[in-house]
């Protein structure tokens, strides 16, 4: 029977674990395997023969260069293609493709973020072939997943420590499963990115310089209508973004990228695509494809997809929720079961997990900490920024009654009998949602829902993955301190323990109200609200000890990452404000000071005939009362902007970003929406929110 044309071409542009088997010999099948799957190191021999299996089967597929793809501290994908021609004596070529070209490439270090590890005249940096992410083709390319590293073997990507963070969790993870008897061969990390993104028309967008420079709107009026209706949240799709998504969906399976569903989100223009879980640093590297092709392929229809958290204000900003767990040889540990109140095993990881967050909340807020975020975290659309758990109805009983000392039953699923004969009867879940919570049990996983929808997963994932290895030798280091007791009661004894002890940061009530926020500042809960305020994390010492301690980031890695990550802000901030002065003194005081003359001409006119108008004089002495305004907060801002911009110290420099140069920027975006509303909407010169958000 023939393949359907969906299972027929999916994964046809990866080099997958099927073409390997069928392509290589089968003891190199083998070796490789065991490199992928159990972590040894790779042969130069066989790195050569899975090299020229690699390389036959990217020229079938009509490839003709290859490049080592990596995630370089900018949090985006690098590339640099290399053809696979070698010149022969006679002038002809061959198509040719070394083990050596495949394990190991020398892209320019100096060029990239390093934070500091590269200096200009440094450009030495090597990428290294990460075999247990499958090579794909890209644009007639052969595209290789590769660690990036320095010259002195600093790690200056994403993809390095994530790999470490996973490693150093599936040891310990190990670790406490066998003192439950059981021996597997992998424990892996799960992630299903959910991501979140806008559609606007690609006329709208190019007359934007503010949305081509910056990504968001740093001006424009509040729209006559948002998304108060909620009709666009799981509504009809428009027919051309339907065929978008379609060829999206298309080209993503054809990458083995297992998107599934789509739908309208809450905001107008807001859409959302969620794959299925995958192994977590194959998780992330289909994120960032998926990002890569939702900006390419909406141009084909008209479209420009818009990525930032924050590209318009009063509706919803966009995030890219994390949904993890933790598995072994297939079996999810964070499934709690029909009793989940005596499934010892589940009750351990769910306590390590609970101590990690607890204890590292600063890190997870550090983690998905950035200029485009700030603008939607507490924004009563996205969780606030303090880092709390919601277990729902199906575990908070559990953990109280354990912390108490009592034994509490989780509630059994319920039938609902929906009062028409014509419906069946379903099964009420074990626990509801908390759409406001920053970590939400959701079932069988954690949701981590702070995550800002243009960033890269691997920082937030590296942090729990690195904090639940922490906790999971705790709680190894407990047990072994205990040896003479029996081990049900030791363990039973750490979970309760460990959720008394971390009490204060589970919570399931709404986290947007004013009462929570006092409520977590008297538990002690960290409430960092800013990028400033949480990159510090970073380099404080003991999370620097927490990270060498698993071998994830040393100190000078960490450093350069804080130092990466403070100049980035200060650098999108630096040219907000520059775009903001040139649009109000080369678009927007020019367009009001026009229509401010047209006005002051028809006057002139209808005096010669004695015709008088307070209407069209106080408008005329509004625009031309707001065009001085607008060009005098343009020089305010400019100068803030330049004096803080000199600042060398990096901490002082992103808080002074944020103290002067901010409120400046939002001075001027109110001086200038104020013009908008009371200027023709003919002689406006940028597309407005209704427009913007409205299209046919």
């Amino acid at each position: 029977m023939a393949k359907d044309k969906v299972s027929a071409e999916f994964g046809s542009l990866v080099f997958s674990d099927s073409d390997m088997r069928e392509r290589l010999p089968k003891p190199t099948y083998k070796e490789l395997s065991r490199v992928i799957k159990e972590g040894v190191p790779i042969d130069l021999d066989i790195a050569n023969e899975v090299a020229h299996a690699m390389k036959e089967w990217a020229l079938e597929q009509g490839a003709t260069h290859f490049t080592h793809w990596f995630q370089p501290l900018n949090g985006i994908t690098s590339e640099k293609h290399d053809s696979f021609i070698t010149p022969q004596d006679d002038g002809t070529v061959i198509m040719a493709f070394s083990g050596k070209e495949l394990v190991q490439g020398e892209p320019d270090a100096s060029s990239l973020p390093s934070g500091g590890l590269r200096a200009t005249f440094e450009a030495r940096g090597y990428t290294v072939w990460d075999p247990t992410s499958p090579a794909f083709i890209k644009d007639e390319v052969l595209c290789i997943p590769t660690a990036f590293i320095s010259y002195t073997g600093e790690a200056l990507d994403k993809r390095t420590p994530l790999l470490r963070s996973e490693a150093a969790l599936e040891k310990q993870a190990k670790r406490v499963l066998s003192l439950f008897g059981r021996e597997p061969r992998r424990v892996i990390t799960t992630i299903g990115p959910e991501q979140e993104y806008f559609l606007i028309t690609e006329a709208d967008y190019e007359a934007r310089p503010d949305l081509i420079l910056t990504g968001r709107t740093l001006f424009g009026a509040a729209p006559a209508k948002g998304q108060e209706l909620e009709e666009h949240y799981f509504g009809a799709i428009r027919p051309s973004v339907n065929a978008f998504m379609k060829e999206l969906d298309d080209e993503l399976w054809k990458l083995a990228v297992p998107a599934k569903t789509k739908h309208n989100e809450v905001a107008p223009c807001q859409h959302e695509l969620a794959p299925i879980f995958e192994q977590g640093s194959l998780a992330i590297d289909d994120n960032l494809l998926t990002m890569e092709k939702l900006k390419l392929l909406a141009t084909n229809y008209g479209f420009a997809c818009l990525q930032h958290e924050k590209p318009f204000e009063y509706v919803n900003g966009s995030g890219k929720h994390n949904n993890w767990s933790i598995s072994a040889d297939g079996r999810n540990l964070l499934e709690p079961g029909p009793h989940p109140e005596d499934n010892l095993q589940f009750l351990v990881f769910l306590a390590c997990l609970i101590a990690a967050v607890d204890e590292h909340a600063d890190l997870m807020r550090m983690s998905v900490a950035s200029a485009g975020n700030d603008h939607r975290l507490g924004a009563n659309e996205a969780p606030p920024a303090i880092v709390s758990i919601f277990l729902g109805d199906a575990l908070s009983p559990v953990v109280d009654a354990l912390i108490k000392k009592e034994h509490a039953e989780a509630h059994e699923a319920e039938l609902m009998d929906l009062g028409v004969p014509a419906l069946p009867e379903i099964f009420r879940d074990n626990t509801d949602r908390n759409r406001t919570s920053p970590f939400a049990f959701t079932g069988n996983k954690f949701e981590f829902r702070m995550c800002g929808s243009q960033q890269n997963l691997a920082d937030p994932n590296v942090v729990l993955n690195t904090a639940v290895a922490e906790q999971c030798e705790r709680f190894c280091d407990y047990v072994a301190a205990r040896a003479d007791e029996e081990f049900y009661v030791v363990a039973m004894r750490f979970v309760r323990h460990t959720f008394r002890d971390h009490q204060r940061v589970l919570f399931d009530g709404n986290g947007y109200s004013e009462e929570w926020e006092a409520e977590a500042e008297r538990r002690g809960l960290p409430n960092l609200k800013t990028t400033p305020d949480a990159l510090p994390a970073l380099i404080d010492p003991a999370n620097v000890a927490l990270f060498e301690k698993y071998g994830v980031l040393n100190e000078a890695e960490l450093h350069a990452r804080y130092i990466a990550k403070v100049e980035q802000y200060a650098k999108l901030i630096n040219i907000e404000a520059n775009v903001m002065c040139d649009m109000a003194r080369r678009l927007y005081v020019p367009a009001i000071m026009a229509y401010a003359g047209d006005i002051a001409s028809d006057l002139a006119t209808k005096d010669k005939f004695g015709i008088t108008s307070s209407m069209e004089e106080g408008l005329c002495q509004s625009l031309t009362k707001g065009a001085e305004l607008v060009w005098k907060l343009a020089d305010v801002l400019e100068k803030k902007n330049a004096v803080v911009r000199s600042i060398g110290d990096p901490a002082e420099l992103d808080e002074a970003y944020r103290d002067e140069v901010l409120p400046a920027m939002d001075e001027l975006r109110a001086a200038v929406d104020g013009m908008e509303v009371i200027c023709s909407k003919d002689c406006w010169p940028v597309p407005s929110y209704n427009d913007m958000l409205f299209y046919v």
